[in-house]
């Protein structure tokens, strides 16, 4: 599994771009990428343009996960899940009401 990252570049040079603290981002997808762009970056290359709000929670949902990982809670970061019986997407619902064990 892959895990986009958004990240705001500093420079952008062709399709090379560079973030301020100095990870190299292939732009080759985004040729219209500008210094202060947000961009959802997978193994080093931009995927797609981010705007600020989405990029923050993004950046705000990996904090929670690793967070979570290292064995803190914080129930605001999954104010969604959080009372609740996690559900299945529709296609997986069907499947098991089915008594599949298998989608």
């Amino acid at each position: 599994m892959c895990i986009g990252i958004p990240l705001r570049l500093d420079a952008v040079d062709g399709i090379a771009g560079r973030t301020a603290d100095g990870i190299a981002i292939d732009l080759s997808l985004l040729p219209d990428t500008r210094p202060g762009d947000w961009v959802l970056s997978f193994l080093g290359a931009a995927r797609r343009a981010l705007d600020p709000d989405e990029a923050a929670q993004i950046r705000a949902a990996l904090a929670a996960m690793a967070a979570a990982l290292e064995g803190e809670r914080d129930d605001d970061a999954f104010a969604d899940l959080t009372g609740r019986e996690p559900t299945l997407p529709p296609h997986l619902e069907a499947a098991r009401a089915a008594g599949r064990s298998e989608a």
